[in-house]
């Protein structure tokens, strides 16, 4: 190969590597700010926050109960009905004796009326819709608690997808000294064959052991990016090309043993509020047989010619209704509002029941976690020992090729086993404090 040609191969590699790490550009996040980022671009807690807003804008539609309703309104008619068109000569206040006239009075003409009027309507007593209004607002509180909740989940959604970036990063660090590792066992096992002193099955089998840890480490570098990627999903990410390095992965340090499930936590507070909405329901829909209250007034003004507003007039009052029978309308939705009620008491202490079923679950899972990570450790130095031992004893011609492989493969696998261990513990743990979290 002439000087001119390596050069250009050189050349190739360099810029395929440069093009490679231009578009995975590498950046380390901490698990604090990819929370914090998740906190305020995630979708779902964006969503959470519309729906919150959406309650509030629900329960302000309720001040009606208390305020007034004013309307105003301009109407011109014209008409040659004899009681409209007199009707029109009282309201301008213009009638004249010659208006009294029997031929007028039985064909008027065409006659124009032109007014202008201000309604008002003013609740004083309806107790079914104060009430719904005290539902209204629970209801609102209800979303007020599931906002809070979805920012609670997306949080242990992003320390779980942090811990399993951890992970990735770990399992690819283990992959790589085993490949280091098995690589000069590779060496070895060629030079001692070179010699003469092992067969060529030996190599092969060292080659395998060297292709399949290869193998291994390119799907480990691929989980590092695809775990990289559901980091920034819930982070709210878009377009990204990041590859996110985060802190090393170690077994968190935080104590659990005090932690017990709450009431007070903000899916369960969620629920709570739901059912005492439905039991407002239930009262108001019953308050809906008792009479309502409520006064009115209208002020017009009337006039022969357009936009004109010679003559006013006033009309107040108090309407006292009580709708006594609706075609059991009124009745069958108390039942429904009962029965919604009943189910969904049923529905809250079935959830509290299992709530409480699964933190403490989750409490042993983690202590389980604890003694598997105590095993994994020792397991982890026994193997470490072991390949040492082996090792000398290859160098020694003491032990066969196959049996420093395994040594070497069940190193290995005892540290990725550890890791996944302490990556379980971890997630294990934010699991537990979501169960356990007092909004």
């Amino acid at each position: 190969m002439n000087r001119k040609k390596k050069f250009s191969i050189v050349l190739i590699c360099v810029l395929a590597a440069s093009l490679t790490a231009s578009a995975q550009k590498k950046s380390y996040i901490s698990i604090d700010q990819a929370t914090d980022i998740a906190a305020q671009n995630n979708a779902n807690v964006q969503i959470s926050e519309w729906e919150h807003k959406i309650s509030k804008a629900d329960f302000h539609q309720t001040d009606a109960v208390f305020l007034p309703q004013i309307s105003i309104g301009y109407t011109a008619v014209t008409t040659n009905n004899a009681l409209n068109a007199f009707g029109f000569l009282l309201q301008q206040r213009s009638v004249t004796s010659q208006d009294f006239d029997p031929a007028k009075l039985n064909h008027p003409g065409a006659t124009q009326n032109y007014g202008a009027d201000i309604s008002v309507k003013m609740p004083l007593i309806n107790p079914d819709m104060i009430f719904a209004r005290k539902g209204a607002k629970l209801q609102s509180e209800v979303y007020q608690y599931k906002k809070q909740y979805t920012k609670d989940m997306i949080e242990f959604e992003v320390k779980k997808a942090y811990t399993q970036l951890q992970f990735a990063y770990r399992a690819q660090s283990i992959l790589r000294s085993t490949l280091s590792d098995v690589k000069q066992i590779h060496q070895s096992v060629k030079n001692f064959y070179d010699q003469g002193l092992v067969q060529k099955s030996d190599v092969l089998n060292a080659q395998v052991q060297v292709n399949t840890v290869e193998s291994a480490l390119a799907k480990a570098e691929s989980n590092v990016s695809n775990a990289s990627d559901g980091l920034k999903l819930l982070m709210g990410a878009k377009g990204d090309e990041t590859v996110y390095e985060p802190d090393s992965l170690s077994q968190s340090s935080a104590i659990y043993n005090n932690s017990s499930f709450s009431s007070m936590r903000s899916d369960v507070m969620a629920m709570k509020k739901a059912m005492d909405a439905s039991n407002m329901m239930v009262k108001s829909s019953a308050l809906s047989f008792v009479p309502k209250i409520n006064a009115f007034g209208t002020y017009s003004l009337s006039d022969s010619k357009a936009f004109g507003f010679n003559q006013n007039s006033y009309l107040l009052g108090i309407n006292l209704s009580w709708n006594l029978f609706s075609g059991n309308r009124n009745i069958s939705k108390l039942r429904s509002s009962t029965f919604q009620r009943n189910k969904m008491k049923e529905e809250y202490n079935l959830y509290v029941d299992k709530s409480q079923v699964e933190f403490n679950k989750t409490k042993r899972d983690l202590s389980d976690l604890q003694v598997e990570i105590n095993k994994q450790q020792t397991s982890v130095d026994q193997a470490a020992e072991a390949l040492r031992i082996l090792s000398n004893r290859y160098a020694e011609g003491l032990t066969k090729t196959s049996d420093l492989l395994m040594a070497q493969a069940q190193l290995s696998q005892q540290q990725l086993q550890l890791a996944q261990a302490i990556m379980s513990y971890n997630i294990t743990l934010y699991y537990l404090n979501l169960q356990s979290t007092m909004n």
